[in-house]
């Protein structure tokens, strides 16, 4: 079966004027046009293809790799918008179609939407959304406390910065947990840190409990090294101060260096941090 906005690998089954046609294990066939044809290839070669419709509504194949696909999501900027809605470039020829009742907020030309690819049922399009929340779900969750997860940062709230979770449940980091800048879009790892009554996901961008000592003593090493085997930080420096410098909050910095300390790696003084 040849799916659609997904990426399939297929056959080159024969060539004709406009391209070559190429074909699943059942026979189904897709033309990959001229412009995308290898220099070399055989009648029966196997090639890996993304698979949409052309303007004319046609299945067509591409070696371009798009830069969303079907079921999943991605920051995309807006081309053009039109009477009907918005289109978005995705890497391919034909731009992808966001209707306004798709649009979250108002698009423009020039700016940049997180958006999720769908199949509209009704007309048998791929199609964008940038109400991601309607292709979330935190009713059955798949994942528990301390899982470490997949993150897209959707976008702000007054409280911190929700997220996309394994791209099926959305998440919230809160601000006093937030060490780096994050733009919507962005892609890391995470933690879940808890589960609320609702389902509701709390994330950390670092590791919980013990296994945040490690990272961060080895994190505050590097940083040694880096200057000369000092760092002007002490466990009485001022939070922001810890934060802007290693992105890591006063609690857990506390922690690594005690953790160094004990291990004879550093020496703490009234003027810094120093390298033994």
């Amino acid at each position: 079966m040849i799916h659609l906005g997904q990426t399939n690998t297929l056959e080159i089954i024969r060539e004709a004027v406009q391209g070559l046609y190429i074909a699943d294990e059942e026979g189904n066939e897709v033309l990959l046009p001229n412009r995308y044809v290898p220099e070399t290839f055989k009648i029966w070669d196997k090639i890996e293809v993304f698979v949409y419709l052309d303007n004319e509504e046609r299945l067509v194949a591409t070696t371009d790799k798009p830069y969303i696909k079907l079921h999943d999501f991605a920051l995309l900027r807006c081309n053009q918008v039109t009477d009907y809605g918005a289109f978005l470039d995705w890497g391919l020829v034909k731009e992808l179609f966001c209707p306004f009742k798709e649009q979250a907020f108002k698009m423009k030309p020039g700016g940049w939407y997180l958006v999720y690819c769908y199949l509209d049922e009704k007309t048998g399009r791929l199609a964008a959304s940038s109400k991601t929340n309607n292709f979330l779900d935190n009713n059955k969750l798949t994942v528990k406390e301390f899982d470490e997860v997949d993150l897209i940062v959707s976008h702000p709230s007054e409280i911190g910065m929700n997220v996309i979770v394994n791209k099926v449940h959305t998440g919230l980091i809160y601000k006093d947990s937030i060490f780096k800048d994050l733009s919507i879009g962005d892609r890391l790892k995470g933690i879940v840190k808890k589960i609320r009554p609702g389902n509701k996901l709390d994330i950390s961008l670092g590791q919980i409990g013990y296994r945040n000592i490690e990272p961060n003593a080895e994190l505050i090493m590097h940083e040694l090294h880096d200057n000369g085997g000092f760092i002007n930080l002490t466990d009485k420096s001022d939070p922001e101060a810890i934060k802007e410098h290693l992105q890591m909050s006063k609690k857990n910095f506390k922690k690594a260096i005690g953790t160094l300390y004990k291990q004879r790696l550093i020496d703490i003084k009234p003027d810094g941090i120093y390298l033994v």
